[in-house]
């Protein structure tokens, strides 16, 4: 009888070796960076190392949950994950803020992602328990990521909208609209352009992709678009009071770190002109000094001379 074949491993064991294997297309990009002038090289490398600490962490974080199989521990794992995503959309993505925004878009993206997360693992997917960490974690992860670009695109286009094109809504609240009603326009584009990445996906993904992912890609949309909807909602009733006037003052636009460097050249330019300003004056205040001692000099000597000789 011949030999039964070796049997097929699915999941390949990678070591760290792969890992820095898969690092060498990012050191190539980076080294393109240096020699197109680019400046982003750094940010790539800090970015693929922080991404290696991160993902160690929570692998070990992940290991330790899956082998306790608490629901608590699932509850602790979704509520960090809301957490983290409600972080990355108001302080690291959003160039502009609202009062109470960090608060708001937390409670959005929990309404958003919790009840859908469960009601799908246990009746799409039919879990049981639907808290089941193999299952139940990956879909919140996946619902989270989506929720934050949507939320993040949505909050952009209104607060830019708000700050620099309020005309058109000056105008519809001036002639009587209630702010409801004057900002449904925006409203309806924010949600259109936050969903419009999903539907795409939805797109693709239903025509190829099994039945699971079907049903995945159906949590996310509703995610999606619940967590939006909350946080275009609340940002438009901040935005705009119950006066009905728009409030250019609870908008406030951050700077961010990484926009110092991006505009280093131009400070260079400003700190180059500064100096030959101060160069030049210096040397109009030498010429000024210069003048008035000899002014001084004559002056003395013609003290000194007698009126008569």
């Amino acid at each position: 009888m011949d030999p039964s074949p070796p049997p097929s491993s699915s999941n390949p064991d990678l070591g760290w070796s792969h890992v820095g294997f898969g690092l060498t297309f990012v050191a190539l990009n980076a080294v393109l960076s240096h020699v197109l002038q680019l400046h982003i090289g750094t940010s790539l490398v800090i970015g693929a190392l922080r991404c290696v600490v991160q993902l160690t962490l929570v692998a070990t974080v992940l290991q330790r949950v899956f082998a306790a199989e608490s629901i608590w521990a699932v509850a602790g794992i979704a509520l960090l994950l809301n957490t983290l995503g409600t972080f990355e959309t108001v302080v690291i993505k959003a160039d502009r803020k609202c009062r109470h925004m960090f608060s708001a878009v937390l409670v959005a993206m929990l309404a958003g992602t919790i009840p859908i997360s469960i009601l799908g693992a246990r009746f799409a997917m039919d879990v049981v328990p639907f808290w089941t960490p193999e299952q139940y974690i990956p879909v919140v992860g996946m619902l989270c990521g989506n929720a934050i670009v949507g939320v993040s695109v949505a909050l952009s286009y209104i607060l830019k909208e708000l700050d620099e094109n309020r005309d058109k809504t000056e105008t519809l609240l001036a002639f009587g609209a209630s702010r409801f009603e004057a900002c449904r326009p925006l409203a309806v584009e924010a949600l259109r352009l936050s969903l419009m990445p999903t539907i795409n996906q939805m797109r693709a993904d239903v025509q190829q992709a099994a039945r699971l992912q079907m049903i995945i890609m159906f949590m996310i949309a509703a995610s999606s678009g619940l967590s939006s909807i909350i946080t275009t909602m609340f940002v438009l009733s901040v935005c705009v009071d119950s006066e009905h006037r728009i409030r250019k003052d609870r908008i406030r636009i951050e700077v961010r770190r990484y926009a110092l460097r991006r505009t280093r050249s131009e400070v260079m330019r400003v700190i180059s002109g500064t100096t030959a300003s101060w160069a030049a004056w210096a040397r109009v205040v030498v010429g000024r000094k210069g003048k008035g001692g000899n002014r001084g000099i004559e002056s003395e000597e013609s003290e000194r001379a007698p009126l008569l000789n």
